[in-house]
């Protein structure tokens, strides 16, 4: 639970969807948390063990699960599944949830209503997961954007009618009730998220949030959970982590794109936090992807 990293989703610019649509025999992928919101679709996966927050729990033969904060980490894991099939849906959307925007008119409220929970993480239970099953398993097929859109809005509407869905996460964990983070980290994680690929200084980043680096470091520390340099490296790994599933370029390449100084630093901090080398995560890892 120390090293969560921070994964860098493909959703980018005018993006709304990604789909990965998968049948695999383990799970590896770690602990992690993203900005963007996620619904995973799990079957076939007894045993598995599920963590949100701080909750942690074995699943059954059918687990579907929505979060949405970007500070909420999470990782399904092998535990004790035998299933020699686990079929695994991963859809992260990036959408407006504003009161101002679409999802604050009364169509779609219910929608919010429940996106807005999700913060803790959200599973449903298993009549709810039959109900829109059809509509998940078929989702990846749908190769025309606006349409996958639709089913997946249906799949949202549909989701948040139901009864049984439980929170997971507790809400002092989650941090749903205050301001996750103030201006002044905010301001510097955007800037670490747009600068992530150069050398990054305490003093600079200090600079930034108007203060000298020592109180610096004790206020993201005390804001965030991390400290600085944890953060700084889980950003990169996130990128680095994501670039060595959905590209194929030379991971001497990535090592240098996500801002390590040399190839050899990069694999000794990539095995330290995974638990392997690079090419061995880009093998363990391979799914069907989609960008809507």
């Amino acid at each position: 639970m120390d090293n969560i990293i921070h994964e860098i989703t493909p959703l980018h610019g005018r993006d709304v969807l990604y789909i990965a649509d998968r049948h695999k025999k383990e799970f590896n992928y770690p602990i992690h948390n993203h900005e963007v919101f996620e619904l995973n679709f799990v079957e076939n996966g007894a045993g598995v063990r599920r963590t949100v927050g701080d909750s942690s729990e074995v699943i059954g033969d059918y687990d579907l699960v929505l979060i949405t904060s970007p500070d909420l980490e999470h990782v399904w894991e092998q535990h004790e599944c035998q299933s020699p099939d686990v079929h695994e849906i991963t859809i992260q959307f990036d959408i407006d949830i504003s009161e101002e925007g679409l999802f604050g008119k009364n169509p779609y409220r219910s929608i919010r209503s429940m996106i807005m929970e999700a913060r803790k993480g959200l599973c449903f239970s298993m009549s709810a997961i039959m109900h829109v099953y059809p509509l998940l398993v078929g989702l990846s097929e749908v190769k025309d954007g606006f349409y996958a859109m639709q089913q997946f809005l249906t799949i949202l509407y549909e989701l948040s009618r139901q009864d049984g869905a439980r929170t997971l996460a507790t809400s002092s964990y989650a941090k749903v009730s205050v301001e996750s983070d103030s201006r002044r980290v905010l301001k510097v994680k955007k800037y670490i998220s747009s600068h992530y690929q150069e050398d990054l200084r305490l003093s600079e980043l200090a600079d930034i949030a108007g203060m000298s680096p020592s109180a610096f470091s004790r206020f993201f520390k005390l804001r965030t959970g991390r400290n600085l340099s944890e953060y700084i490296i889980d950003m990169r790994l996130g990128y680095a982590s994501r670039q060595l599933v959905d590209t194929s370029k030379s991971i001497s390449e990535i090592s240098f794109l996500c801002g390590f100084n040399n190839l050899s630093n990069f694999n000794r901090v990539f095995k330290k936090k995974k638990g392997c080398k690079p090419s061995e995560f880009r093998e363990k890892y391979r799914k069907t992807r989609i960008i809507v």
